[in-house]
């Protein structure tokens, strides 16, 4: 972990698959198993990790560039097999903890995810969490990350600037969204990627849990 000297920040927006929900595994079961649907070779687990965090059109695409013809039937495939999936997708240890004091501090808390619209739905509810967070975006609302309309678009409607916000995100896109719109950003190592592949975007810190992050931005 490195320990940065902390700014207080009035927003904070966190990615949810590996950062808020531990769920990578289901999302690489998901990718595997609507190839092979298919009887297309799946891709590697790293390169269905690697895409995580960008919308689901732009991940099939980017995942079997030679089946452009199967795209569609792809994606289809990816939503059934998600329905209908047991991986367990528990909330990371300490979130609601972390969340509640954030907001007991008067930190406004959103959400920025390459989930669809319908999914992050579903899961706020499922988790409970939805009443932490002020407004969220997904991948039907903006451009895929990494582009940072999200952001953008979360700075406007929560009536913040952009020197005063944090994105947390467990992925190397997280972190190129937030640099693309000169975001300070904060990395998790509990998802995709590992501290040096974080820290390959300059985030402020990397933390290997929620109490690292609770020491961090509370103190």
């Amino acid at each position: 972990m490195i320990s940065p000297t902390m700014k207080n920040y009035k927003l904070v927006i966190f990615d949810w698959d590996g950062t808020i929900m531990d769920s990578i595994s289901k999302i690489v079961n998901c990718i595997r198993k609507s190839a092979q649907l298919l009887n297309i070779e799946p891709p590697s687990d790293t390169a269905s990790k690697n895409i995580i965090g960008l919308s689901l059109e732009n991940a099939i695409a980017t995942l079997f560039p030679d089946y452009s013809e199967h795209h569609e039937a792809l994606i289809a495939g990816y939503k059934q097999q998600y329905a209908l999936d047991t991986t367990p997708t528990p909330v990371f240890d300490h979130v609601a903890q972390v969340l509640t004091a954030l907001k007991n501090q008067g930190v406004i808390l959103a959400v920025a995810t390459g989930k669809s619209r319908i999914g992050l739905e579903r899961l706020l509810d499922e988790s409970q969490l939805r009443h932490f967070f002020s407004a969220t975006r997904t991948s039907d609302d903006a451009k895929s990350k990494p582009a940072p309309d999200m952001l953008y678009q979360l700075l406007e409607e929560l009536g913040v600037s952009v020197d005063e916000a944090l994105m947390i995100g467990d992925t190397q896109i997280d972190m190129a969204m937030a640099k693309a719109a000169g975001m300070d950003r904060l990395g998790v190592t509990m998802g995709v990627h590992n501290a040096a592949q974080l820290n390959e975007l300059t985030p402020i810190a990397t933390v290997d849990n929620y109490q690292q992050l609770q020491n961090i931005l509370l103190g």
